[in-house]
């Protein structure tokens, strides 16, 4: 593999990292919280459709952003009825969110478009464009460091960067703040937050809600970002790699952008690599495809026993 073919493959790692470690953050407030979502991939995907449909309607792709973050924030709501407010089975309700998301997107997009559940073509102002970083072009021509910043480093969209920077953000505000702090406690230890005169169920609805803004932005990257509209299931699974990615760099966001740039990295030699020659043995397409699949499954397998969640994660919260 030759420098830049590497940095082709780099820069499709990054992309294709994007939704998973957007998804994988949201996941990361909730659970820190004590709330278990396995809807992460009916909320993503409830985004993708609501923001490709709406930038295709208005010709902004802005306003597709808001509905796609509506779109998921209105399912995340759903799920901290059910878990939080009714006390139910966190996991039967992650499951139907996304049996939800799966039909209902399909079936309005064929009411509004008549494409078969897909949106048309996103073009121009309707779908995020590609940002240049300033003297990209200027340094282009420099040896290594050259195509590093401007192949690699630059030419991401909004919502990529937006990412990027999520990641730190994320840890200050979990491990720096008074918030952060509070609401790690309420999942360990949602009794003794109660007893201090902190409202659990506040502070888990807020988690929630970061969890469904999140999503929306993974879900509207997928299809105005990544993708130029909305397909059937274009998700893809994404939601349960990002949980496998979320158990394997168990609940930190700097981990956390370490194990999505690995599925992201998988992914991208998948794609462009369609058959790999290891000393002889020719590695079938099927089975590059399968790749982040494959070692989504053996994470789950190999590391869940290992990873501590939060002790009070899974359990709805009932005040003695």
């Amino acid at each position: 593999m030759d420098f830049n073919t590497l940095i082709q493959v780099l820069d499709s790692t990054i992309r294709l990292a994007i939704p998973l470690l957007l998804c994988a953050l949201a996941g990361l407030f909730s659970e820190r919280a004590g709330i278990f979502d396995i809807g992460l991939e009916g909320k993503m995907l409830a985004a993708a459709f609501f923001a490709a449909a709406m930038a295709s309607v208005t010709g902004s792709v802005w306003l597709g952003l808001c509905f796609g973050v509506l779109a998921s924030l209105t399912l995340s709501i759903l799920h901290g009825l059910a878990s939080i407010t009714f006390r139910g089975n966190q996991l039967i309700s992650g499951v139907a969110i996304n049996f939800l998301a799966a039909g209902i997107t399909v079936l309005i997009g064929q009411s509004w478009f008549k494409l078969g559940g897909r949106t048309p073509s996103l073009r121009g102002n309707a779908r995020f464009q590609e940002i240049s970083l300033p003297f990209s072009e200027q340094i282009s021509g420099v040896p290594v460091l050259g195509p590093i910043y401007s192949e690699l480093l630059s030419g991401h969209t909004f919502l990529a960067y937006v990412a990027l920077l999520l990641v730190p953000i994320s840890w200050y505000i979990l491990f720096r703040t008074r918030f952060g702090l509070r609401l790690r406690a309420v999942g360990e230890n949602p009794a003794a937050v109660d007893t201090a005169g902190i409202s659990v169920v506040k502070l888990r609805y807020a988690a929630i809600i970061i969890c469904g803004v999140l999503c929306g932005l993974a879900g509207a990257y997928l299809s105005t970002g990544l993708a130029a509209g909305f397909v059937k299931d274009m998700s893809a699974g994404r939601g349960f790699i990002a949980l496998a990615a979320l158990i394997f760099a168990k609940w930190r966001p700097w981990h956390i952008l370490s194990a999505t740039l690995l599925f992201g990295l998988l992914e991208a030699i998948s794609n462009r690599f369609q058959n790999i020659d290891i000393f002889g043995l020719i590695l079938p397409v099927q089975f590059m495809q399968a790749l982040p699949y494959v070692l989504t499954v053996i994470i789950l397998a190999g590391f869940v026993g290992k990873a501590t969640p939060p002790l009070a994660g899974g359990m709805p919260y009932i005040k003695d």
